[in-house]
């Protein structure tokens, strides 16, 4: 089945546009374009999951938190190359975790039962599925880098996916943002930052962060960055 890339259609979101052609019409008849502030809280632990979105711009954070929310660590990062949403994919309509806009920007969204209907079809539901799984290596190795990675190099790992999605050097975040973001305290962040600073790799400034030697970063982030890189490309290349 030949799939076409859809350019303006899909505005720069990568799974949109590399969704089969004859399934295109009917998927972007039912989307709507939509700005995602920094901040915009899309799912709620356990509350049932209205809308699916599909980032063109910005990044998106699955937050794992306890139930009083006291302690929450970010267990996965999504861009413009997915979706939000991956529960109603798999199946079900809420999730533990909080999803929220961490880097503004635009995207598109449809209601979850519209999606649960159209991905009756077969060759939809493997794209999405495929997705799904690459998201699912993502969260596992961001588990084994905040089990075995200095934080400095969690910093690098996290910053080289902002990177991915965002399609520009400079990453508009804080201190007190990134710590939640690595379930740090701010002055670990700041720590980290001035070694990578040091080594020439990034700049950072007030709510901003200049990547300066991307292939530094890599080397510092090693074997934890990549590998689900790599599986989205094998997953959902063809």
């Amino acid at each position: 089945m030949k799939v076409e890339e859809k350019g303006a259609r899909s505005e720069g979101n990568q799974l949109l546009a590399r969704i089969p052609a004859d399934l295109a019409d009917p998927l972007f008849a039912h989307l709507e374009p939509v700005d995602l502030p920094q901040g915009l809280v899309i799912e709620q632990p356990g509350e049932v999951i209205e809308h699916v979105y599909f980032p063109t711009g910005g990044v998106i954070s699955v937050v794992a938190m306890t139930p009083d929310g006291d302690a929450q660590i970010e267990a996965g990062l999504i861009g413009r190359e997915g979706m939000s949403g991956s529960m109603v994919a798999l199946g079900t309509d809420r999730s533990p975790h909080q999803t929220t806009v961490q880097i503004g920007g635009t995207g598109h969204r449809m209601a979850a039962a519209r999606l649960r209907e159209m991905m009756r079809e077969e060759v939809l539901r493997k794209r999405l599925l495929r997705y799904c799984h690459a998201l699912s290596v993502q969260t596992a190795h961001t588990a084994l880098a905040n089990a075995k990675l200095k934080l400095d190099a969690r910093l690098a790992r996290w910053l080289l996916m902002c990177h991915d999605r965002l399609g520009c050097d400079e990453v508009p975040l804080t201190h007190d943002f990134l710590s939640i973001m690595l379930g740090v305290r701010r002055a670990g962040v700041t720590v980290s930052l001035h070694i990578l600073e040091g080594q020439g790799l990034v700049r950072a400034t007030r709510g901003l962060i200049r990547i300066n030697d991307r292939a530094g970063l890599e080397r510092m982030a090693g074997g934890c960055y990549g590998v689900p890189e790599a599986e989205y490309a094998r997953l959902l290349a063809a």
